[in-house]
């Protein structure tokens, strides 16, 4: 290949990832710009003229003033970046029809909002409030298709350019579709009408069956919607896992849109209760948003797949044996590991409280707990479903055995990392809710993605991951964090090295032959052995740390001397004497000695 056809080829490479970059930015834009729209109107503040925000070019005073201000920006910035990207578009992919006409109508529907934005600003009647925000979705909607198209095409080239319903699943998923819009913009219309509060009930309005108010008719019109919504969501929902298991990318998607779907129901209901903190408010308008993408995102992927009747009756038939799934399902999730991440939730709600946490926000908060940790190992056994084929140990994982095909494993992952937010988000509180969420990515991106396979210290860093329990169990607890929680992290990322590293040593030829970068494995049982002792001795000194400081009373301090003498006698014997057998004695007590340092820290709080 000569130098000039490389240049040449790495330039257009470059240009397709700029177009992506620019797509991905214009549907991420129009999402925000929904987002805080939905928030501004449901506020009542906004910014009256244009294009300052309440006659100047500064932000104004006040929290809710200054969304507004941000909102006006965003819009002001969402035309030049349509803009943009529609000229990337005409000059990378002109000729294909799923990237440039959805942008070209994008572009057309912008105009046609910043237009019915000046009568709303005038005139807030809930028609007019409806039709505004229909037309947001679909700019979404439409900009979402070209950047789905986007990424299909540059990942699969020869993706045809055309969409094709011609299975039961695939015109179920435009029904799903269009049912979504109708829901959304009715209940943007009874928002705009004053009619949300009207039925606190569900399914009678106020314990009638037949509404005695326009108000309330619109509002029970409205929950018949959502009702016949839900319904139909079901239904999408049995029929993917049915029909589109082999498909990685419909079921996921679809899972995501249906418990979106009804995570939206959730908070609708919860804005109905007296209990409704003000930042659900943004997590109500923002679920909206995300579920009308992720049902567009999944009807342009069921149009792309053009599966036919045929090959979904077939893929139906497969039997499934249903014990045997239900004990898959709850192997995805790695109970035993969830059950030490509970115990270390649970010490950080007590050690925070100095007592013991209601029943109520005890359940909720280990639940979400169970859920993210669940649906990270889940995922994670997704991400590492060939590797686990070749070691040993995990070779009978769900996915690695083929039980489970990835896109069940991935589906069912997620699904339970998306409940889990909001459940801490709707019944505990927001801090929790995006601790909780953090340790999802770490775990997930940082760690399953990145860190596991680049670099020997990939134990030392990911063990953040494993350590943020116990914050999330601070911060339910009291809705902030103190420099206690800080090092019950501490003492979790400590722990973690030599817990891993000896479980490393009896499975290092595992390791070796799936090509993952553990210490024994880089650097030989020796230094693996040395650096167990090492971290053995850091982390004993910083249980010891708690009562000197003040953090803890004696009952702990006795407690942490006798387990933190057994474990570094355990770490001696794997250094000095080696082998298999201790270090799975080491792995087996540090397991042990982390459930009961924390119960030890429970106990002691309750002194």
């Amino acid at each position: 290949m000569s130098r000039s056809l490389r240049k040449t080829m790495d330039t257009t490479r470059r240009n397709k990832d700029f177009f992506r970059f620019l797509a991905l930015a214009s549907t991420l834009m129009v999402f925000a710009m929904i987002v805080l729209g939905g928030i501004v109107r449901a506020s009542g503040l906004s910014c009256p003229d244009w294009p300052t925000c309440m006659g100047g070019w500064l932000p104004p005073v006040g929290t809710l003033s200054l969304l507004a201000y941000v909102h006006r920006l965003l819009v002001l910035a969402t035309y030049p970046l349509f803009a943009a990207t529609m000229v990337s578009a005409w000059r990378q992919h002109r000729k294909v029809g799923l990237i440039i006409w959805p942008l070209a109508a994008a572009i057309v529907l912008l105009a046609l909002q910043a237009m019915l934005g000046r009568l709303v600003l005038g005139e807030q009647t809930a028609d007019l409030v409806a039709v505004h925000f229909g037309i947001a979705l679909l700019t979404l909607g439409l900009s979402a298709i070209a950047t789905v198209m986007a990424f299909v095409r540059y990942l699969n080239p020869e993706q045809p350019d055309r969409l094709a319903f011609r299975s039961p699943f695939a015109r179920l998923s435009l029904a799903g579709l269009a049912g979504l819009f109708v829901v959304l913009v009715s209940g943007v219309f009874v928002s705009a009408a004053d009619a949300s509060l009207i039925c606190t009930s569900w399914p009678l309005c106020d314990g009638g069956l037949i509404p005695t108010s326009s108000l309330a008719l619109i509002n029970m019109g409205h929950q018949l919607l959502v009702g016949g919504g839900g319904i139909l969501m079901i239904v999408l929902l049995t029929r993917a896992w049915r029909t589109q298991r082999s498909q990685r990318a419909i079921l996921s998607v679809a899972t995501l849109t249906v418990v979106l779907y009804f995570m939206q129901f959730f908070i609708g209901a919860l804005k109905m209760s007296r209990i409704y903190p003000a930042y659900l408010l943004g997590l109500h308008s923002a679920t909206g948003a995300a579920v009308w993408g992720t049902g567009v995102v999944l009807t342009v992927l069921v149009g792309l797949a053009a599966r036919s009747w045929d090959e979904e009756v077939t893929e139906a038939a497969i039997p499934i044996n249903g014990p045997q799934r239900a004990r898959d399902l709850l192997g995805l999730t790695k109970p035993i590991i969830v059950a030490l991440l509970l115990v270390t939730t649970y010490a950080g709600m007590v050690v925070a409280a100095k007592q013991l946490p209601s029943l109520a926000l005890t359940f909720w908060t280990l639940l979400g707990g169970a859920l993210a940790a669940g649906g990270s190992g889940a995922v994670n056994q997704y991400i590492d479903r060939e590797l686990d084929q070749r070691m040993t140990r995990t070779a009978k994982r769900p996915i690695a055995s083929g039980r489970m095909t990835a896109a069940e494993g991935l589906a069912f992952g997620l699904a339970l990392l998306v409940v889990s937010f909001y459940v801490y988000a709707g019944f505990v509180n927001l801090l929790a809710a995006m601790l909780a969420l953090t340790g999802m990515l770490y775990y997930i991106v940082l760690y399953s993605l990145w860190l596991k396979h680049a670099t020997v210290q990939n134990i030392v860093i990911g063990g953040g991951a494993g350590a943020i329990p116990p914050m999330v169990g601070w911060a339910a607890a009291t809705g902030s964090l103190a420099i206690p929680a800080l090092f019950l992290f501490a003492i979790i990322f400590m722990w973690t090295p030599p817990h891993f590293w000896a479980l490393a040593l009896v499975r290092q030829n595992d390791y070796a032959r799936a090509g993952v970068p553990m210490l024994p494995v880089v650097r030989g049982e020796r230094v693996t052995r040395w650096q167990i002792l090492l971290y053995t001795l850091e982390l004993v000194g910083l249980t010891l740390l708690f009562p000197i400081l003040g953090m803890a009373g004696s009952a702990f301090l006795i407690a942490a001397l006798v387990l933190g003498f057994l474990l570094i006698y355990v770490a001696w014997q794997v250094w000095r004497v080696g082998g298999n057998k201790i270090a799975w004695q080491m792995y087996r007590y540090s397991s042990m000695y982390l459930a009961l340092l924390f119960a030890a820290l429970v106990v002691d709080a309750l002194l």
